[in-house]
């Protein structure tokens, strides 16, 4: 989510709000208007009064279209729904009694919604725009015509209609403030969210410049040793010897793995040193990925459950095939006996599980998952792992999960479209 798409969902939140009250204006006004002329018999003109319900229900529809829409909500948009608001109380309260009416004191909720919603020269306009209309009130307006038995005691009455009012203030402010203080809440997380991501993709690249430069200054002393292993070989003296010419052989074998190591840092990193993209298939992809696991781990604890039912044409990418490894090293190093790992497709995603028969996460791992350092491994460095297959697999468009087997042990879930891999990506089938 980028920054635009945050700022677009809270001011999408605070309109909705907006409607709300709006609502609850309209169910107010129904429920005084009624009190007032059926409780205590002051005629007041129901016709006009009605039309001006009308418009703030028309202007609720209005808004709830816009927000279908899918675009900003803009700070001008937002002053004139709450200036429309302020118009319709002003007449309103012209028919009713004017600045006599105790429900006079509801600009100040418009007020304060400006406020909070708009930024200072908006909110300025707000408090010169009721300003005025509450000037305009003590000017002109439509008296009240009381019946004869209330006529004595209108302070009384004055004084229950400002109880009213201030209870109706406080109820929507608490309401309305309480909510937008969650919208500013959630959209600051959102923001701290987007930050943090950015931290970790710079640290990321700078890994990433320091793995490719130590990959580069490592090509020279390994062609060294590779060639001194060579020389060594020919020799009479280790020629005679099996378990040297044994020993150099293994040496030989760990220099070509070290060798493919660098190369795929390099490949990772975007130096593919003139190499064309290699095409092949999802399945021997994922085969000579586990091939070339178990070779360089000696080992035979993977189990390996392919389920894909068609061929899929992708490229193979040296960045998945690390992380599928990374997640695997994992495993194998809390599960030395047992690792499974299981492919299916779901939907147009490939989903792939490696479970082990290990302790499992610790709660705090699992609720920090994917953040550098985060280990229980309780050596230098750890974390990076889970970290590098987190970011690899978001920049590919899918995710990393975990969670602890009630048996025992942990499964990794790694998901990630078919469209970031495929070549010619083809209608999904099902799962």
């Amino acid at each position: 989510m980028t920054a635009t798409t945050s700022r677009l969902a809270a001011s999408s939140a605070n309109m909705q709000q907006l409607i709300q009250l709006r609502w609850i204006a309209v169910i107010g006004q129904v429920v005084t208007i009624a009190v007032v002329e059926w409780g205590f018999g002051i005629r007041l003109p129901l016709r006009v009064m009605a039309f001006m319900l009308a418009v703030l229900v028309a202007l609720n529809l209005v808004s709830l279209l816009r927000l279908r829409l899918r675009s900003p909500v803009t700070q001008a948009e937002l002053f004139l729904a709450i200036a429309f608001d302020v118009m319709v109380l002003t007449v309103q309260l012209y028919l009713s009694g004017g600045a006599t009416n105790p429900f006079v004191a509801l600009y100040l909720l418009q007020v304060v919604l400006a406020a909070i919603l708009l930024e200072v020269r908006w909110t300025w306009a707000m408090v010169a725009l009721t300003s005025l209309c509450c000037l305009g009130l003590t000017l002109a307006y439509r008296p009240l015509v009381l019946p004869a038995h209330l006529e004595d005691d209108l302070f009384r009455l004055h004084l229950q209609g400002i109880l009213v009012c201030f209870v109706l203030d406080a109820v929507l402010l608490a309401v309305f403030v309480s909510r937008i203080t969650a919208n500013l809440r959630t959209h600051d997380a959102k923001l701290a969210h987007l930050r943090q991501q950015a931290v970790e993709e710079d640290h990321i690249v700078r890994m990433g410049l320091l793995a490719s430069g130590a990959a580069h200054e490592l090509g020279t002393p390994l062609a060294t040793v590779s060639v001194i292993l060579g020389d060594w070989k020919r020799l009479p003296a280790f020629q005679s010897s099996p378990e040297l010419m044994q020993e150099i052989g293994e040496a030989q074998a760990a220099l070509a793995r070290c060798k493919s190591i660098v190369t795929g840092i390099l490949l990772s990193a975007g130096e593919a040193r003139g190499e064309a993209p290699e095409v092949t298939t999802l399945d021997e992809f994922l085969e000579d990925c586990i091939e070339a696991w178990r070779t360089a781990r000696s080992t035979q604890a993977l189990r390996y459950d392919n389920n894909l039912t068609e061929e899929i044409a992708v490229v193979a990418d040296p960045a998945l095939e690390q992380v599928i490894g990374n997640v695997l090293d994992n495993a194998l190093e809390v599960s030395p006996q047992r690792v499974h790992l299981s492919v299916r497709r779901v939907g147009e995603e490939l989903v792939l599980a490696v479970s082990d028969d290990g302790p499992g996460f610790l709660p705090e791992m699992l609720a920090e998952l994917g953040k550098p350092y985060r280990s229980s491994k309780g050596r230098q460095g750890g974390g990076l792992g889970l970290f590098l297959v987190f970011n690899v697999l978001r920049k590919l468009g899918g995710s990393l999960a975990a969670r602890n087997r009630p048996e025992g042990g942990a499964t990794v879930t790694l998901t990630l479209p078919i469209a970031s891999l495929a070549i010619d990506p083809e209608p999904s089938h099902g799962a």
